[in-house]
């Protein structure tokens, strides 16, 4: 049975004091206190693994602030790791501060991690492990045994109907006053009744593993026996107990131990998190309230009464309204209710109650709040500097403290200024753990200013990136060259060009020079042997990204515009046969690789010199090629022309898919180089009698789909609207029901505003033809027919102020 689900016991006091608990309790830590207070035992021995006995002392370090937790990992293979959490509500990490307080002798006695960590299922308290009424596989093939819940049995039989309750009400509600005038064994002795019971009529409860546990917790027993008598406190799980009470010989508690597998491991103390402990996962299992529990182990006194005031504090935070009277009143509610049921004190369902009905008027909203900032909490703790840890962890330590980036539990906002050397640091910090599997932080759209000195990123530290660092430590000693060394091996075993291309750009961003040249030549080599047009789309994008945005991190590029000019020709040279004979989905695939290299070369030529970005097609064809640039790459003039008469291709040939045709279309009319009368003549051939109704939908949604404001084009521009609208209402009824998704999928990406409109001109119909541009003002909803010179003109001292200028007088313009 998992750990969660024992109770407190203990042995005859003639024995050692067999102290069980449940893990993550405040009540039994209590009471494990109050034992030791009581027994004054010569050694105390706490469940866990004996690798940690080496940093036990340092749970003395005034920096070690728990949760914590002792972490195991593999040498050869650090993913396969396992937590021991401890938080300073844990009845263990209580047993040992008190051990170390005292100077008693404490040790760790569970299965040692060598073990647990090389056998293929988790033994005892790791991560995973949760009690249900799943089956247990049993060794040697024998009948799978169902897992038996000892608290649901145990409140069952006390007549309760939620076993949390009843665990609450028997132990963590326990006042400390009636604590210190009670006898500090008596809880532990009833429970060890009561659990001794259950093992015999249940068992190993379906947890077959915890025989092999158990034989090693007795043999460590017998030693410290030797060596301390029978003063001795053992604090585990209290469904151990009667098992290390039971009588048995050495020679069969070894055989039970005998052909087990080992794997050398490492531990060390690591931060944990109240979030990480109200996870079903960890130590034994998780717990739905860290916050409240850690609440009720530190309230000295009136521990209701506190509570409602962190509540009142916390919502007085959020400008929400709340006085002394509401805090007041709802602690009355709070008691009335647990009177009402029945509970010796107001657990958290009452105070939630209470909370909600008085302090947040009923909605559930501000309880949301409350529940993940109180009742879970974002407590992170912090180990001393002297705990071990891989030479890796040690520098990303170092380079957050220079960087004043501190590792934290609440998810925050980091927006970064990178002209700034600071900022570019910790971007570049960022992106290397990024590429090294670290995700510690992840882009974020950022606020306010879009320009590509700008970036915008989304921190919260999670306990297992401490794995993820014992990882990333196969890579190097540092975070730079761990990245450096990773990004190589990448570009080595890369096999798609966009792989490389995208490694590419993270080097640029992570300021890994020592990585671009294995990179790059990578590059270049998947680059002149992929034929592909689609995988060189793929890979364009990202190379663009990087020469533009590289600048700012005042990184040399001149290797990737070399290849992404030849990326670009290429590009140009075999989309047009690969637009043809495609599936609807092969269609809208290219029509996105269209969308991406129209958008990289916009890039490429933005990011050109002015020479460049003016050249004509007749100069870019005689400019010379650098040394090193693969043949038929062009300056960034000619490279815009040659894109611009490949989407003219696209525009202009029946054979292109509809869905790529409408999108070079749209494309040209954004960039002038179509004019509307020629966009309103090939969509009237894409949408004539002619062509088939799901071809001319398609069109539709190249010309006019998804984000590209294809929606405003049609309001402005009547002509278009009403070729479409012609051609909708003619589509034949038989047929209609084939382009209405696609009709549906385009015009439901408007903006609300954009589809009333539409839906007005419609309605409204065509505007006679003779009055559109007679000046006249007409009754017609909508759009009015023409410019309005006085509103447009209205607007330029505006634009003037915006920009800084000075206005042009008109006589100076005539």
């Amino acid at each position: 049975m998992s750990d969660r689900t024992t109770t407190g016991t203990a042995a005859a006091v003639a024995g050692p004091l067999l102290l069980g608990v449940r893990h993550h309790g405040p009540g039994s830590a209590r009471a494990v206190r109050a034992a030791l207070d009581a027994a004054r035992p010569a050694a105390v021995l706490i469940e866990g693994p004996p690798e940690g006995d080496a940093l036990l002392p340092l749970a003395a370090d005034p920096q070690m602030r728990p949760p914590v937790a002792l972490l195991a990992h593999a040498v050869d293979d650090p993913g396969r790791a396992a937590f021991w959490p401890l938080a300073e509500f844990s009845p263990e990490w209580v047993a040992l501060r008190w051990a170390l307080a005292h100077d008693v002798p404490v040790r760790f006695i569970d299965l040692p991690a060598t073990h647990s960590l090389a056998l293929k299922e988790p033994v005892g308290d790791q991560p995973g492990e949760q009690p249900g009424e799943e089956t247990a596989p049993a060794p040697g093939g024998e009948e799978a045994t169902p897992r038996v819940d000892p608290i649901r049995v145990l409140a069952e039989t006390a007549g309760y109907d939620d076993p949390e309750r009843w665990w609450e009400d028997v132990v963590e509600h326990r006042s400390p006053a009636a604590d210190a005038t009670a006898d500090a064994l008596a809880p532990f002795t009833a429970l060890a009744e009561a659990m001794t019971a259950l093992r015999e009529a249940y068992g190993d409860g379906g947890h077959p593993r915890d025989a092999v546990r158990e034989a090693y917790m007795r043999i460590q027993l017998r030693t410290a026996r030797k060596e301390f008598g029978d003063g001795v406190a053992v604090v585990c799980g209290a469904w151990h107990v009667p098992a290390l009470a039971a009588r048995t010989t050495l020679a069969a508690d070894r055989a039970l131990l005998k052909g087990l597998p080992k794997v050398k491991a490492e531990m060390t103390w690591v931060p944990w998190t109240h979030r990480r402990l109200a996870r079903h996962s960890g130590y034994g299992a998780g717990i739905d309230s860290p916050g409240w529990y850690g609440h009720l182990f530190g309230a000295a006194d009136r521990p209701i009464e506190r509570w409602m005031t962190k509540v009142a504090g916390l919502l007085r935070e959020e400008d929400r309204f709340v006085s002394t009277a509401h805090v007041i009143e709802a602690v009355r509610l709070a008691e009335t209710l647990a009177a009402m049921r029945g509970r010796p004190l107001a657990g958290l369902s009452e105070t939630t109650d209470a909370v909600r009905a008085v302090m947040c008027e009923g909605s559930d909203v501000p309880l949301a709040l409350i529940q993940d900032r109180l009742v879970v909490g974002e407590t992170l703790g912090e180990v001393p500097d002297s705990a071990p840890a891989v030479p890796l962890q040690r520098d990303l330590t170092r380079s957050q403290r220079t960087l004043r980036l501190k590792p934290e539990a609440l998810e925050r906002e980091l927006d970064l200024d990178l002209r700034k050397e600071t900022d570019a640091a910790r971007s570049r910090l960022l992106h290397r753990l990024r590429l090294l599997g670290i995700g510690w932080g992840e882009p974020a759209e950022g606020r306010g200013s879009t320009g590509t000195f700008r970036e915008s990123w989304r921190l919260r530290w999670e306990p297992e990136l401490h794995v993820r660092v014992a990882e990333a430590g196969v890579w190097g000693t540092t975070v730079a060259t761990a990245a450096t060394a990773k990004a190589e091996s990448q570009a080595l075993a890369a096999t798609a060009l966009s792989e490389v291309t995208a490694l590419a750009e993270h080097c640029l961003l992570a300021g890994l020079p020592e990585a671009l040249p294995v990179v790059m030549k990578a590059l270049a080599d998947r680059a002149a042997l992929d034929a592909d047009v689609g995988h060189l789309a793929d890979a364009l994008p990202a190379l663009a990204r990087s020469l533009r945005y590289g600048d700012v991190r005042s990184t040399d590029t001149a290797a990737l515009a070399e290849v992404a000019a030849g990326l670009a020709e290429r590009i140009c040279v075999g989309l047009p046969p690969a637009c043809t004979g495609l599936d609807a989905d092969g269609a809208e695939a290219l029509r996105r690789q269209v969308d991406g290299v129209h958008s990289a070369i916009g890039l490429l030529v933005a990011g050109a010199t002015p020479a460049e970005a003016e050249a004509t097609p007749a100069e870019a064809e005689a400019a010379p090629v650098e040394a090193g640039a693969e043949a038929g790459a062009t300056p960034a003039g000619g490279l815009r022309d040659r894109w611009g008469a490949v989407l003219r291709k696209l525009a202009g040939r029946d054979t292109v898919a509809g869905i790529i045709r409408g999108r070079a279309t749209r494309l040209l009319l954004d960039e002038g180089r179509l004019t509307e009368d020629e966009a309103a003549r090939l969509m009237g051939l894409a949408l004539s009698p002619g062509t088939p109704p799901t071809d001319a939908a398609a069109w539709i949604e190249g010309f006019v789909g998804g984000a590209s404001g294809g929606g405003m084009l049609l309001v402005h521009d009547e002509r278009l609207l009403s070729l479409v609208d012609a051609w909708l209402t003619g589509v034949p009824a038989d047929t209609f029901t084939d382009v209405l998704p696609l009709l549906r999928r385009t015009f439901s990406a408007y903006e609300p505003g954009v589809r009333r409109t539409l839906g007005e001109l419609v309605r409204r119909g065509p505007v006679p033809e003779g009055a559109r541009n007679d000046g006249t003002d007409h009754a017609y909803p909508g759009f009015g027919p023409g410019l309005d010179a006085d509103r447009a003109d209205a607007v330029e001292p505006v634009l003037h102020l915006l920009l800084g200028r000075t206005p042009v007088p008109v006589e100076a313009t005539a």
